[in-house]
C-alpha cells in the first residue's frame, strides 16, 4: 500500500478557528496524538494535515516508534457514491479546478467543514409540541 493511501485511511476532524487563535480552520488526527495542522480554507488544512501526518509517521519510523493503526468507525468504508445533478457536478468540478484541488478533495473538505461548524454551532433547544 502507498504512504498516500496509509496517510488517507487516518480519520481526522476540522473545526473553524476563532479570530483570537488566529482564524482559519485546524485539523486534527485522532489517532495520531498531537498531530494536527491549519490552513486558511478547510482545503488548504486538509494539505497541511496530510504533510502534518507524513511527517508523524517519518518521525514514527526514524525513532523505531509503532506507527499507530487508523482507525474506523464499524461500517465504515471510507466510500460512498451520491448522484447529483449534471449542473452541481460541473459546478463542483471548477470550483475544484480553480481551487487546484480534486473534485474529491473539493467534497470532503466541504463536508468536514460543515460538521465543523454543526458541531460548534449553539445547541438547539428541542420544542415540545
Amino acid at each position: 500500500m502507498s504512504e498516500v493511501a496509509n496517510i488517507d485511511k487516518y480519520p481526522f476532524t476540522i473545526r473553524p478557528l476563532s479570530n483570537a487563535d488566529g482564524g482559519g480552520f485546524l485539523i486534527e488526527y485522532p489517532d495520531l496524538p498531537g498531530c494536527h495542522s491549519d490552513g486558511e480554507t478547510p482545503e488548504q488544512a486538509i494539505v497541511n494535515g496530510r504533510d502534518a501526518v507524513r511527517s508523524y509517521l517519518a518521525s514514527c519510523r526514524r525513532h523505531g516508534d509503532p506507527i499507530p493503526k487508523p482507525s474506523a468507525p464499524a461500517g465504515s468504508s471510507g466510500q460512498f457514491r451520491v448522484r447529483m445533478p449534471k449542473s452541481l457536478h460541473a459546478r463542483l468540478a471548477a470550483r475544484a479546478e480553480s481551487e487546484g484541488v480534486s473534485l474529491n478533495m473539493l467534497v470532503v473538505a466541504a463536508a468536514a467543514q460543515a460538521l465543523g461548524q454543526r458541531e460548534t454551532a449553539a445547541p438547539r433547544k428541542k420544542s415540545r409540541g
